[in-house]
């Protein structure tokens, strides 16, 4: 009996660290955000499939295929921004020019964020909490926000706690919406956000407390809210918010998110 790996060709060892590095490129494309799960279970599936075909199950390998075939409809509808991206990224004019020795997805990682700096925010927040003034701040991390800094008014300023407070006073046009932070950089404010759908939410939190958790659910992005009605801090992580976080308490969940996501 010949051994079986002596049937595997070059080009089998080529396909698999193809689709090796595509799956990847693909994880670290979505990773942080709620799709990262949806990818995962339709790769599962995926798995699942191939191994009952190959062992001749055939009608679980029959339901599991058309649920795939399905699958690739719901696909193309969950992940339709990072396909968007991905096709405006190569239909660029320089994109070919720029990215000769690069696979296609590497032009779509999300560079990981330099260390914010962290004082202005806290400061920032603390002061507004004394005066009870309304607040949304939304702080990158890996995840590319862009789809939402567009909904804004463009700033791309240094980040300055006089200018977040300036940007949140109750007779600023701008006080509405949130502010976005990333690359070290004011991005935005007035941004939009996706509101969390979440039933069990407390009734006595509001849009800006809503929309934190959206933002949270759908990137690896920080929250941090502080309350017209109370003046109390609130830090958002993955859809967990935090309640009542003081200053100093606001500044170590700061340096601890951004010391350990470099």
């Amino acid at each position: 009996m010949i051994p079986i790996f002596l049937h595997i060709r070059l080009l089998d060892v080529i396909d698999i660290l193809l689709v090796a590095i595509l799956l990847y490129s693909l994880y670290n494309l979505l990773k942080g955000t709620a799709a990262v799960n949806i990818f995962l279970g339709i790769l599962a599936i995926f798995a699942i499939w191939r191994i009952v075909k190959s062992l001749g199950m055939d009608l679980l390998s029959d339901l599991l295929g058309a649920f795939i075939s399905v699958g690739f409809i719901a696909f193309i509808v969950v992940f339709q921004p990072e396909i968007r991206k991905f096709l405006l990224a190569i239909g660029s004019p320089g994109f070919v020019k720029k990215n000769r020795l690069k696979f296609l997805f590497w032009k779509l990682h999300f560079k990981q964020e330099d260390l914010i700096e962290i004082d202005p925010i806290v400061q920032a927040c603390h002061r507004m909490s004394m005066t009870m003034t309304g607040a949304l701040i939304v702080v990158s991390r890996k995840n590319d926000l862009s789809e939402f800094t567009d909904t804004g008014m463009a700033l791309d300023s240094q980040i300055s706690d006089q200018l977040i407070e300036s940007i949140f006073f109750k007779n600023n046009p701008l006080h509405d919406g949130a502010v976005i932070i990333a690359a070290n950089r004011l991005k935005a404010a007035r941004c939009i956000l996706p509101v969390s759908a979440g039933s069990n939410l407390p009734s006595e939190f509001g849009l800006r407390h809503r929309s934190a958790i959206g933002i949270t659910e759908k990137t690896d992005a920080i929250a941090i809210i502080v309350s017209e009605q109370t003046g109390k801090i609130s830090y958002c992580k993955d859809g967990h918010i935090t309640l009542d976080v003081k200053a100093s308490g606001l500044k170590s969940a700061l340096t601890e998110d951004f010391s350990t996501s470099r």
